[in-house]
Protein backbone atom coordinates (compact mmCIF):
# COMPACT_ATOMS: atom_id res chain seq x y z
CA UNK A 1 0.00 0.00 0.00
CA UNK A 2 1.38 3.27 -0.92
CA UNK A 3 2.04 6.04 2.08
CA UNK A 4 2.78 9.94 0.71
CA UNK A 5 6.71 9.88 0.37
CA UNK A 6 6.14 13.37 2.04
CA UNK A 7 4.62 12.31 4.97
CA UNK A 8 7.67 9.98 5.56
CA UNK A 9 10.10 12.51 4.90
CA UNK A 10 7.61 14.80 7.57
CA UNK A 11 8.01 12.08 10.25
CA UNK A 12 11.27 11.36 9.89
CA UNK A 13 12.43 14.77 10.38
CA UNK A 14 10.85 14.93 13.32
CA UNK A 15 12.20 11.90 14.20
CA UNK A 16 15.65 13.74 13.70
CA UNK A 17 13.89 16.56 16.60
CA UNK A 18 12.87 14.04 18.88
CA UNK A 19 14.48 10.86 18.70
CA UNK A 20 13.38 9.77 22.10
CA UNK A 21 9.95 10.09 20.80
CA UNK A 22 8.05 6.47 21.17
CA UNK A 23 4.71 6.96 19.68
CA UNK A 24 6.13 9.11 16.55
CA UNK A 25 8.70 6.38 16.01
CA UNK A 26 5.87 3.53 16.57
CA UNK A 27 4.02 5.45 13.90
CA UNK A 28 6.65 6.00 11.95
CA UNK A 29 7.61 1.97 11.82
CA UNK A 30 3.83 1.07 10.92
CA UNK A 31 3.85 3.36 7.74
CA UNK A 32 6.53 1.91 6.55
CA UNK A 33 5.62 -1.53 7.29
CA UNK A 34 2.36 -0.57 4.71
CA UNK A 35 4.18 0.78 2.02
CA UNK A 36 7.23 -2.02 2.03
CA UNK A 37 10.44 -0.53 3.96
CA UNK A 38 9.88 -3.66 5.93
CA UNK A 39 13.87 -3.59 7.26
CA UNK A 40 13.63 0.40 7.91
CA UNK A 41 10.53 -0.61 10.07
CA UNK A 42 12.54 -3.62 11.70
CA UNK A 43 15.21 -0.86 12.76
CA UNK A 44 13.17 1.47 14.38
CA UNK A 45 11.25 -1.24 16.08
CA UNK A 46 14.18 -2.65 17.56
CA UNK A 47 15.53 0.96 18.81
CA UNK A 48 12.16 0.95 20.55
CA UNK A 49 13.12 -2.35 22.47
CA UNK A 50 16.51 -1.45 23.27
CA UNK A 51 14.78 1.14 26.00
CA UNK A 52 11.44 -0.73 26.31
CA UNK A 53 12.26 -4.36 25.90
CA UNK A 54 7.96 -5.09 27.51
CA UNK A 55 6.50 -2.37 24.74
CA UNK A 56 3.95 -4.82 23.16
CA UNK A 57 3.22 -2.29 20.28
CA UNK A 58 6.90 -2.88 19.31
CA UNK A 59 7.17 -6.53 19.71
CA UNK A 60 4.29 -6.87 18.11
CA UNK A 61 5.67 -5.06 14.78
CA UNK A 62 8.62 -6.81 15.07
CA UNK A 63 7.93 -9.73 14.84
CA UNK A 64 5.82 -8.83 11.53
CA UNK A 65 9.01 -7.23 9.96
CA UNK A 66 11.54 -9.47 11.37
CA UNK A 67 8.84 -12.51 9.30
CA UNK A 68 8.63 -10.05 6.28
CA UNK A 69 12.54 -9.84 6.16
CA UNK A 70 12.80 -13.21 6.32
CA UNK A 71 14.68 -13.72 9.79
CA UNK A 72 12.01 -16.32 11.12
CA UNK A 73 14.68 -16.76 13.80
CA UNK A 74 14.31 -13.33 14.88
CA UNK A 75 10.38 -13.21 15.20
CA UNK A 76 9.83 -16.44 17.23
CA UNK A 77 11.95 -14.68 19.79
CA UNK A 78 9.63 -11.36 19.99
CA UNK A 79 6.39 -14.02 19.93
CA UNK A 80 8.15 -15.70 22.98
CA UNK A 81 8.51 -12.49 24.51
CA UNK A 82 5.15 -11.36 23.55
CA UNK A 83 3.67 -14.84 25.02
CA UNK A 84 5.70 -13.51 28.37
CA UNK A 85 4.09 -10.82 28.73
CA UNK A 86 0.23 -11.99 27.73
CA UNK A 87 -0.47 -11.91 31.63
CA UNK A 88 0.46 -8.28 31.73
CA UNK A 89 -2.59 -5.82 33.36
CA UNK A 90 -3.29 -3.34 30.50
CA UNK A 91 -5.58 -0.35 31.34
CA UNK A 92 -9.13 -1.12 30.04
CA UNK A 93 -10.20 0.79 27.29
CA UNK A 94 -13.16 2.43 26.82
CA UNK A 95 -15.28 1.03 23.56
CA UNK A 96 -15.73 3.50 20.96
CA UNK A 97 -19.57 3.51 18.86
CA UNK A 98 -19.56 1.85 15.61
CA UNK A 99 -20.40 3.28 12.58
CA UNK A 100 -23.29 1.20 12.68
CA UNK A 101 -24.28 2.52 16.35
CA UNK A 102 -24.28 6.08 14.87
CA UNK A 103 -26.34 5.63 12.03
CA UNK A 104 -23.40 6.22 9.99
CA UNK A 105 -21.54 4.13 6.99
CA UNK A 106 -17.69 3.65 7.72
CA UNK A 107 -15.89 4.13 4.29
CA UNK A 108 -12.46 2.09 4.44
CA UNK A 109 -9.23 3.86 5.87
CA UNK A 110 -11.55 7.05 7.19
CA UNK A 111 -12.44 6.58 10.39
CA UNK A 112 -16.31 8.09 11.55
CA UNK A 113 -16.08 11.68 13.43
CA UNK A 114 -16.63 11.30 17.01
CA UNK A 115 -19.34 12.72 18.84
CA UNK A 116 -18.14 14.91 21.74
CA UNK A 117 -18.61 11.84 24.70
CA UNK A 118 -16.31 9.62 22.66
CA UNK A 119 -12.91 9.22 23.80
CA UNK A 120 -9.71 10.32 22.09
CA UNK A 121 -7.43 7.82 21.80
CA UNK A 122 -4.36 9.52 19.97
CA UNK A 123 -3.89 12.45 22.46
CA UNK A 124 -3.74 13.18 26.05
CA UNK A 125 -5.20 15.73 28.55
CA UNK A 126 -3.78 16.92 31.51
CA UNK A 127 -4.41 18.57 34.26
CA UNK A 128 -0.51 20.10 35.76
CA UNK A 129 0.05 19.84 39.23
CA UNK A 130 3.12 22.99 38.06
CA UNK A 131 3.23 26.30 38.87
CA UNK A 132 5.19 29.27 37.22
CA UNK A 133 7.05 29.45 40.67
CA UNK A 134 8.21 25.99 39.76
CA UNK A 135 10.53 27.49 37.05
CA UNK A 136 13.58 28.59 37.96
CA UNK A 137 14.45 31.52 36.35
CA UNK A 138 12.75 33.21 33.15
CA UNK A 139 11.64 35.80 34.68
CA UNK A 140 10.81 37.79 31.04
CA UNK A 141 9.39 35.09 29.96
CA UNK A 142 6.90 34.81 33.01
CA UNK A 143 6.29 38.21 32.81
CA UNK A 144 5.51 37.82 29.28
CA UNK A 145 2.84 35.03 29.87
CA UNK A 146 1.38 37.48 32.65
CA UNK A 147 0.50 40.24 30.27
CA UNK A 148 -0.57 37.90 27.30
CA UNK A 149 -2.86 35.14 29.53
CA UNK A 150 -2.61 35.41 33.03
CA UNK A 151 -3.01 38.67 34.37
CA UNK A 152 -6.40 39.65 31.78
CA UNK A 153 -7.61 36.09 32.74
CA UNK A 154 -7.25 37.26 36.77
CA UNK A 155 -8.92 40.77 36.05
CA UNK A 156 -11.96 40.78 33.46
CA UNK A 157 -13.07 43.51 34.65
CA UNK A 158 -9.83 45.34 33.74
CA UNK A 159 -9.32 42.92 30.60
CA UNK A 160 -12.87 44.54 29.34
CA UNK A 161 -12.26 48.18 30.78
CA UNK A 162 -9.46 48.71 28.35
CA UNK A 163 -10.64 46.18 25.63
CA UNK A 164 -8.34 43.51 25.73
CA UNK A 165 -8.79 40.67 23.98
CA UNK A 166 -7.15 36.91 24.57
CA UNK A 167 -6.81 36.30 21.12
CA UNK A 168 -4.41 35.16 19.52
CA UNK A 169 -1.42 32.83 20.88
CA UNK A 170 1.80 33.02 22.14
CA UNK A 171 5.32 31.33 20.39
CA UNK A 172 8.05 30.12 22.67
CA UNK A 173 11.36 30.07 20.72
CA UNK A 174 15.03 29.57 21.49
CA UNK A 175 17.46 26.66 21.63
CA UNK A 176 16.36 23.11 22.47
CA UNK A 177 16.17 21.61 26.10
CA UNK A 178 15.59 25.36 27.93
CA UNK A 179 12.52 24.14 29.20
CA UNK A 180 9.94 25.59 26.87
CA UNK A 181 7.62 22.80 27.45
CA UNK A 182 8.03 22.74 31.17
CA UNK A 183 6.66 26.45 31.11
CA UNK A 184 3.95 25.61 29.26
CA UNK A 185 3.04 23.08 31.55
CA UNK A 186 3.11 25.57 34.03
CA UNK A 187 0.56 28.04 32.40
CA UNK A 188 -1.55 25.57 32.58
CA UNK A 189 -1.26 25.18 36.04
CA UNK A 190 -1.16 28.19 37.03
CA UNK A 191 -4.42 29.12 34.81
CA UNK A 192 -6.14 25.88 36.73
CA UNK A 193 -6.92 24.85 32.89
CA UNK A 194 -6.43 21.51 31.02
CA UNK A 195 -3.22 21.07 29.65
CA UNK A 196 -3.16 19.48 25.69
CA UNK A 197 0.21 18.69 24.74
CA UNK A 198 0.21 18.44 20.18
CA UNK A 199 2.86 16.81 18.12
CA UNK A 200 3.33 16.02 14.89
CA UNK A 201 2.45 12.48 15.44
CA UNK A 202 -0.83 13.23 16.84
CA UNK A 203 -1.93 15.17 14.07
CA UNK A 204 -0.34 13.02 11.26
CA UNK A 205 -2.19 10.41 8.91
CA UNK A 206 -1.57 7.79 6.38
CA UNK A 207 -4.83 8.17 5.03
CA UNK A 208 -5.88 11.54 2.74
CA UNK A 209 -8.00 14.20 5.09
CA UNK A 210 -7.25 12.48 8.08
CA UNK A 211 -4.59 14.90 9.76
CA UNK A 212 -6.79 17.73 9.14
CA UNK A 213 -9.62 15.75 10.98
CA UNK A 214 -7.31 15.42 13.85
CA UNK A 215 -6.64 18.65 14.02
CA UNK A 216 -10.37 19.83 14.04
CA UNK A 217 -11.12 17.44 16.57
CA UNK A 218 -8.26 18.46 18.61
CA UNK A 219 -9.56 22.08 18.76
CA UNK A 220 -13.48 21.11 18.79
CA UNK A 221 -12.27 18.86 22.58
CA UNK A 222 -10.24 21.71 23.63
CA UNK A 223 -13.10 24.14 23.71
CA UNK A 224 -15.09 21.31 25.01
CA UNK A 225 -12.51 21.27 27.91
CA UNK A 226 -12.60 25.36 28.26
CA UNK A 227 -10.47 26.18 29.82
CA UNK A 228 -7.38 24.53 28.39
CA UNK A 229 -4.12 25.50 26.81
CA UNK A 230 -3.19 23.77 23.99
CA UNK A 231 0.32 23.46 23.21
CA UNK A 232 2.08 23.09 19.57
CA UNK A 233 5.81 21.29 20.55
CA UNK A 234 8.00 21.68 17.22
CA UNK A 235 5.57 24.55 15.56
CA UNK A 236 7.96 24.21 12.46
CA UNK A 237 7.04 20.61 11.82
CA UNK A 238 3.68 20.76 11.72
CA UNK A 239 3.29 24.29 10.30
CA UNK A 240 5.96 24.25 8.04
CA UNK A 241 7.01 26.93 5.47
CA UNK A 242 4.47 25.86 2.70
CA UNK A 243 7.00 27.99 -0.32
CA UNK A 244 8.88 24.66 1.35
CA UNK A 245 6.47 22.05 0.77
CA UNK A 246 6.25 22.38 -2.71
CA UNK A 247 4.28 19.15 -4.14
CA UNK A 248 3.98 18.08 -0.51
CA UNK A 249 0.22 18.57 -0.42
CA UNK A 250 -1.37 16.68 2.37
CA UNK A 251 1.52 19.10 4.71
CA UNK A 252 -0.10 22.35 3.11
CA UNK A 253 -3.10 21.10 3.80
CA UNK A 254 -2.57 20.64 7.34
CA UNK A 255 -1.00 24.33 7.56
CA UNK A 256 -4.07 25.29 5.80
CA UNK A 257 -6.42 23.54 8.49
CA UNK A 258 -4.22 24.75 11.59
CA UNK A 259 -4.76 28.03 10.45
CA UNK A 260 -8.63 28.32 9.64
CA UNK A 261 -8.89 26.54 13.05
CA UNK A 262 -6.80 28.96 14.70
CA UNK A 263 -8.84 31.39 13.22
CA UNK A 264 -11.88 29.98 14.91
CA UNK A 265 -10.54 31.22 18.55
CA UNK A 266 -12.66 33.82 19.45
CA UNK A 267 -15.19 35.40 21.37
CA UNK A 268 -17.54 31.89 21.58
CA UNK A 269 -14.47 30.31 22.48
CA UNK A 270 -13.18 31.74 25.33
CA UNK A 271 -10.87 29.81 28.05
CA UNK A 272 -8.89 28.50 24.83
CA UNK A 273 -5.07 29.34 24.91
CA UNK A 274 -2.74 29.07 22.33
CA UNK A 275 1.16 28.28 22.82
CA UNK A 276 3.20 26.93 20.31
CA UNK A 277 7.30 25.91 20.67
CA UNK A 278 9.87 25.92 18.54
CA UNK A 279 13.60 25.47 18.07
CA UNK A 280 13.51 26.94 14.75
CA UNK A 281 11.08 29.80 14.48
CA UNK A 282 12.46 30.63 11.16
CA UNK A 283 10.72 27.59 9.23
CA UNK A 284 7.48 28.42 10.69
CA UNK A 285 4.70 29.47 7.93
CA UNK A 286 4.60 33.55 7.90
CA UNK A 287 0.50 33.44 8.12
CA UNK A 288 1.16 31.19 11.56
CA UNK A 289 2.78 34.41 13.00
CA UNK A 290 0.39 37.41 11.82
CA UNK A 291 -2.04 39.17 14.30
CA UNK A 292 -4.44 36.90 15.52
CA UNK A 293 -2.53 33.90 15.22
CA UNK A 294 0.86 33.28 17.32
CA UNK A 295 0.94 37.42 17.12
CA UNK A 296 3.44 37.00 20.34
CA UNK A 297 7.02 35.53 20.17
CA UNK A 298 9.32 34.93 23.41
CA UNK A 299 12.37 34.22 23.60
CA UNK A 300 13.66 31.13 26.17
CA UNK A 301 17.24 31.41 26.92
CA UNK A 302 18.98 28.91 28.37
CA UNK A 303 19.45 30.06 32.34
CA UNK A 304 21.11 32.03 34.30
CA UNK A 305 23.62 31.26 36.94
CA UNK A 306 20.89 31.84 39.44
CA UNK A 307 18.48 29.29 36.96
CA UNK A 308 20.84 26.68 36.73
CA UNK A 309 22.02 26.58 40.45
CA UNK A 310 18.27 25.62 41.16
CA UNK A 311 18.12 23.42 38.17
CA UNK A 312 21.53 21.60 39.64
CA UNK A 313 19.78 21.26 43.24
CA UNK A 314 16.90 20.03 41.68
CA UNK A 315 18.38 16.89 40.15
CA UNK A 316 20.64 16.70 43.13
CA UNK A 317 18.15 16.38 45.40
CA UNK A 318 17.78 12.57 45.68
CA UNK A 319 21.31 12.06 45.19
CA UNK A 320 24.23 11.77 48.29
CA UNK A 321 25.32 15.14 47.42
CA UNK A 322 25.97 16.93 50.43
CA UNK A 323 29.95 18.06 49.15
CA UNK A 324 28.81 19.94 45.95
CA UNK A 325 29.65 23.90 46.05
CA UNK A 326 26.13 24.43 43.60
CA UNK A 327 27.07 27.99 43.13
CA UNK A 328 30.64 26.93 41.97
CA UNK A 329 29.07 24.43 39.30
CA UNK A 330 26.91 27.37 38.56
CA UNK A 331 29.26 29.54 37.56
CA UNK A 332 30.92 27.18 35.64
CA UNK A 333 27.75 26.46 33.32
CA UNK A 334 27.22 29.09 30.97
CA UNK A 335 25.36 28.27 28.27
CA UNK A 336 24.05 25.27 29.53
CA UNK A 337 20.37 24.21 28.94
CA UNK A 338 18.68 22.83 31.57
CA UNK A 339 18.70 19.33 29.49
CA UNK A 340 22.68 19.22 29.52
CA UNK A 341 22.99 20.56 33.35
CA UNK A 342 20.78 17.29 33.96
CA UNK A 343 23.17 15.60 31.85
CA UNK A 344 26.32 17.49 34.00
CA UNK A 345 24.70 16.03 36.85
CA UNK A 346 24.36 12.35 35.72
CA UNK A 347 27.99 12.49 34.75
CA UNK A 348 29.03 13.65 37.94
CA UNK A 349 26.75 10.65 39.30
CA UNK A 350 28.39 8.29 37.47
CA UNK A 351 32.27 9.23 38.13
CA UNK A 352 31.64 9.10 41.40
CA UNK A 353 30.10 5.60 41.68
CA UNK A 354 33.21 4.51 39.47
CA UNK A 355 35.44 5.22 42.40
CA UNK A 356 32.83 3.68 44.81
CA UNK A 357 32.96 0.87 42.70
CA UNK A 358 36.44 0.64 42.83
CA UNK A 359 37.44 1.59 46.77
CA UNK A 360 34.18 -0.68 47.63
CA UNK A 361 32.76 2.48 49.49
CA UNK A 362 30.02 4.59 49.20
CA UNK A 363 31.00 8.24 48.85
CA UNK A 364 29.19 11.32 48.33
CA UNK A 365 29.31 13.13 45.23
CA UNK A 366 31.53 15.90 45.01
CA UNK A 367 32.37 19.05 43.36
CA UNK A 368 35.50 17.96 42.08
CA UNK A 369 33.58 15.64 40.38
CA UNK A 370 31.23 18.25 38.71
CA UNK A 371 34.90 20.32 37.48
CA UNK A 372 35.58 16.46 36.06
CA UNK A 373 32.60 16.47 33.86
CA UNK A 374 32.60 19.76 32.62
CA UNK A 375 35.71 19.37 30.88
CA UNK A 376 33.70 16.56 29.11
CA UNK A 377 30.17 17.56 29.23
CA UNK A 378 29.44 20.86 26.40
CA UNK A 379 26.42 23.06 26.39
CA UNK A 380 24.51 21.71 23.39
CA UNK A 381 23.18 25.08 22.83
CA UNK A 382 26.48 26.26 20.66
CA UNK A 383 25.22 24.99 17.60
CA UNK A 384 21.99 26.17 17.65
CA UNK A 385 23.02 29.91 18.37
CA UNK A 386 25.77 29.52 15.52
CA UNK A 387 22.86 28.52 13.36
CA UNK A 388 20.75 31.53 14.42
CA UNK A 389 23.51 33.86 13.94
CA UNK A 390 23.23 33.56 10.44
CA UNK A 391 18.65 35.01 10.73
CA UNK A 392 19.80 37.78 13.02
CA UNK A 393 22.43 39.12 11.01
CA UNK A 394 20.06 38.64 7.22
CA UNK A 395 16.77 38.23 8.23
CA UNK A 396 15.21 40.39 10.96
CA UNK A 397 14.01 42.74 8.19
CA UNK A 398 10.55 42.61 10.75
CA UNK A 399 12.56 42.62 14.16
CA UNK A 400 11.09 39.31 15.14
CA UNK A 401 14.78 38.50 16.46
CA UNK A 402 15.88 41.64 18.40
CA UNK A 403 15.31 40.43 21.51
CA UNK A 404 18.00 37.41 20.35
CA UNK A 405 20.38 39.74 18.48
CA UNK A 406 20.68 41.79 21.68
CA UNK A 407 21.21 38.84 23.76
CA UNK A 408 24.01 37.53 21.62
CA UNK A 409 25.59 40.62 21.36
CA UNK A 410 25.58 40.79 25.13
CA UNK A 411 27.38 37.74 24.77
CA UNK A 412 30.13 37.94 22.42
CA UNK A 413 27.78 35.27 20.03
CA UNK A 414 27.70 37.96 16.96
Amino acid sequence: MAVDPALLAALNEALQKDPQSVPLRLHLAGLLMQSGGEQAALEHYAVILVRDPANVPALDGAAQAADAVGDAARANGYRQLLRALEGAPTPPTPASPTAEQKGETPREGVPVAQTPGDPTPWWEVEWPNLRLKDVGGMEHVKRRLDIAFLGPMRNPDLRKAYGKSLRGGLLLYGPPGCGKTFIARATAGELGARFLGIGLSDVLDMWFGNSERRLHEIFQHARRSAPCVVFFDELDAIGQKRANLQGAGAMRNVVNQLLAEMDGIGPDNEGVFLLGATNHPWDVDSALVRPGRFDRMTLVLPPDEPARAAILKHHLKEKPATMVDIRAVASKTENFSGADLAHLCESATELAMEDSVTSGTVRSITTADFMQAVRHVKPSTRGWFETARNFVLFANQSGSYDDLQEYMRRNKLL
